[in-house]
């Protein structure tokens, strides 16, 4: 959805719509795994372990909400905006560990120009979910450019998978980088150029 007139001076509420998360059975799963996995959750040690997990998961994938703040491009800026090393943390959907890293998330201001917080509120909005690096990348790039209506659009995630550094391959280290463009960013070359070196990325 992008930003009609009659709202370019109203901030837009964002609350991601997910279904609640059933602590108390989010807490009962939790002491049936431990069980399965042939401890006790009941001795001195692991008693409160499924009420710490299920409040650690329900942290972990609800965002905060917060107010799209826009202002008016009086000045016509043309250049890129570019807010560099992000913090990024979320959960892998196929193992439900962790995955962690940095964005890097830029735009083309056309009409009008974002407060620089909501650039990392917009990777958290996505980020706090059970995810997969490449979706997460695309969905912060369309959510921006639909919502701000740019010039262009330009995301990049550099993160380590502990489903990859902890187990399997165990290559720790590794990290996976993931990037999507929209507008000028993707068609313009110098541009696209551009924004690349700028995050430290060759294209």
């Amino acid at each position: 959805m992008a930003i009609s007139a009659d709202l370019e001076s109203v901030p837009l509420h964002i609350v991601a719509r997910r279904e609640e998360i059933d602590l108390p059975a989010a807490q009962r799963a939790v002491a049936d795994l431990l069980t399965a996995l042939g401890r006790d959750p009941h001795s001195a040690h692991l008693a409160d372990t499924p009420r710490r997990v299920a409040n650690a998961y329900a942290e972990m994938l609800t965002p905060r909400e917060f107010e799209l703040t826009t202002f008016p491009n009086d000045e016509g800026y043309d250049e890129l905006v570019l807010a560099k090393d992000i913090p990024v943390q979320s959960l892998c959907e196929h193992h439900l560990l962790p995955f962690q890293g940095v964005a890097h998330v830029g735009y083309l201001p056309g009409d009008r120009i974002l407060g620089l917080s909501k650039l990392a509120r917009v990777v958290e909005l996505f980020a706090r979910d059970f995810q997969v690096q490449e979706r997460l990348t695309k969905q912060v790039a369309d959510w921006l450019q639909d919502h701000l209506a740019p010039k262009g659009v330009g995301v990049v995630i550099e993160a380590e998978h502990q489903c990859m550094s902890l187990r399997g391959v165990r290559a720790t280290g590794s990290r996976t980088v993931t990037s999507s463009l929209h507008g000028t960013l993707r068609e313009n070359p110098s541009s696209r150029a551009e924004f690349f070196a700028l995050t430290g990325l060759t294209p």
